[in-house]
């Protein structure tokens, strides 16, 4: 294999990467992987790897800086890819995923995001804020990320749904964030965003559906409130879960208090969902997910 000292002057500059990887598991793995990354020079900054016995699966993530190209890369795992039949992904450290956020009404979920990418504190590009509500038109404004109003109803949610699918091929989008928005999507539409669309939802489903949940909840006197992150799937709420977070009440805790805790909950679960999807640290393990944090 190439050696980086070997490359033109122009690809000498050490690059950052990442490479994220899962196969049957087996002997032999993790050595085939440092061990072609060593003979070109690179240098392991972080390493993490899970068997799951359950699966029978292997994951693995892996930082490493080396002076060479991608193709050079492509070129030295090609033949571990083909010997322990790997899925295998390879990206650059810290690049900003293009991401599309889509919203209804209410805008705690996307004021969070937009903040966090405008403080760099989420490796994220926001290309795009689309709803099927005009009231949020605003705050994308205010971060000057585009904004789409896409009208949902029951006889335009197929043409709905096809402006969408265009606007995120023309647009290159890798991520789209469902930030509280209250459309469920068609079955041929999470077909098309498997792996790569992340929901938030109160974490009283499937126990409080429907309307005011955080008013059913107050009724029922919960004690503890939460949310979930998972990816999107056309069982609905029923995604891989990325990650989860609970605050815990008592019974002096009405139901606004309710409801302005859940929304802390749920912009605190969405972010780290958000941020370790971006970071190559969630893996698809069938309907659970390994996170490499």
């Amino acid at each position: 294999m190439p050696h980086g000292s070997e490359l033109p002057a122009a690809q000498e500059q050490s690059t950052h990467w990442v490479l994220t990887l899962s196969c049957p598991d087996g002997p032999g793995i993790v050595h085939a992987v440092s061990g072609a990354l060593a003979a070109i020079g690179g240098n392991i900054t972080e390493s993490q790897q899970y068997g799951d016995p359950g699966s029978g699966r292997f994951f693995m993530r892996v930082q490493v800086e080396a002076a060479v190209s991608r193709e050079v890369l492509d070129a030295v795992m090609a033949p571990i890819a083909e010997r322990f039949d790997l899925f295998w992904q390879l990206d650059l450290v810290g690049r900003p995923v293009r991401t599309l956020v889509m919203v209804s009404k209410a805008g705690h979920c996307l004021l969070d995001l937009l903040y966090r990418r405008q403080q760099e504190r989420l490796p994220v590009d926001i290309v795009a804020v689309v709803s099927n509500h005009e009231d949020l038109a605003s705050v994308a404004e205010f971060y000057g990320v585009p904004f789409h109003h896409i009208p949902v109803t029951p006889d335009t949610k197929a043409q709905a749904e096809a402006q969408l699918t265009d606007l995120i091929t023309d647009l290159d989008v890798e991520l789209v964030v469902l930030a509280r928005y209250m459309q469920i999507l068609s079955t041929e539409l999470c077909a098309f965003l498997e792996g790569r669309a992340i929901n938030i939802h109160h974490s009283f489903l499937p126990s409080f559906k429907g309307a005011r949940p955080y008013a059913q909840a107050h009724a029922r006197g919960v004690k503890l409130i939460g949310a979930t992150a998972h990816y999107v799937t056309a069982a609905l709420d029923e995604g891989p879960i990325i990650e989860q977070d609970v605050e815990r009440v008592d019974h002096a805790t009405d139901v606004d208090a309710l409801a302005a805790l859940g929304q802390d909950v749920e912009r605190r679960a969405l972010a780290r969902a958000v941020r370790w999807h971006a970071e190559r640290r969630v893996l698809l393990n069938g309907s659970r997910t390994v996170i490499f944090r």
